[in-house]
């Protein structure tokens, strides 16, 4: 019911741009250009944590980019799903052009096109998806799912992690103490259990997401736990290999790529 009343306060109430506030519009051409504008590129906080797979942001968390994250995970603008999913689409893209490689006569990459991304959102806490209404993760990697097969990469969500514990609120902590408070935090489902030790799918196919990359104790903690449901002991080569993409990351983050 929760989200029935929002979108019908979206059509009741007047419409201002999530990022700067301006009327008639749920996001203005320049917030829109703030997400959309640039190429995704790679990020790592300083320290990095240990465990932390390759991620790629859309653009650094600040100004509109901020506002429009908020608005969509806290105030519950569900409209924003689809331009947030567009961005994440393109660092799944760009986390995974690897995997494209020359065509084949067919069209098709070297892993043929029948073999699907696997998106695994990073799971919320029950009682913090009760209090918003919706899980803003799993409904920006629904929307980038949605986009990838549109542009012809076939992609599906699964979500196979889930809390095995409860966490304290993040906020006000700092990168030690956020890697404490995750630590053992996160488990694979009975489902992803059987799809990852099973090796229905290639390690390479499967990418973490999440809305915002601050520490990266959150990714390194997924990381971990999809890996012990791999098996790193059946394919050494899983071990730091998982890759993952964010909407945005922490400005300093974007470091990375500077001489």
């Amino acid at each position: 019911m929760r989200n029935v009343w929002h979108e019908l306060s979206g059509l009741l109430l007047p419409v201002t741009c999530a990022g700067c506030g301006r009327p008639r519009t749920e996001l203005c051409a320049v917030c829109g250009a703030a997400l959309l504008g640039g190429p995704a590129r790679r990020v790592r906080p300083s320290p990095g944590p240990p465990g932390l797979p390759e991620v790629y942001a859309a653009a650094p968390y600040e100004n509109a980019v901020r506002a429009v994250l908020l608005a969509h995970k806290e105030r519950g603008a569900l409209g924003l799903a689809g331009v947030l999913g567009r961005a994440l689409a393109g660092c799944v893209r760009a986390g995974t052009g690897q995997l494209d490689g020359a065509a084949t006569p067919s069209g098709a990459g070297p892993l043929g096109a029948e073999a699907p991304l696997l998106l695994v959102p990073v799971p919320s806490a029950r009682s913090a998806t009760a209090a918003r209404g919706h899980d803003p993760v799993r409904r920006i990697a629904a929307a980038a799912a949605r986009e990838l097969r549109r542009s012809g990469r076939p992609a599906h969500v699964v979500a196979v992690l889930r809390q095995r514990r409860a966490v304290a609120d993040q906020s006000g902590l700092d990168a030690r103490q956020r890697r404490a408070n995750l630590a053992g935090a996160l488990e694979l489902t009975a489902a992803g259990e059987r799809l990852l030790r099973r090796g229905l799918v290639r390690h390479d196919r499967v990418i973490l997401v999440d809305d915002l990359l601050t520490t990266g104790s959150t990714l390194a903690e997924a990381a971990r736990a999809v890996g012990e449901g791999r098996g790193t002991d059946r394919e050494p080569s899983v071990r730091g290999g998982w890759r993952a993409a964010v909407v945005a990351a922490s400005p300093s983050a974007f470091e990375i790529n500077r001489n």
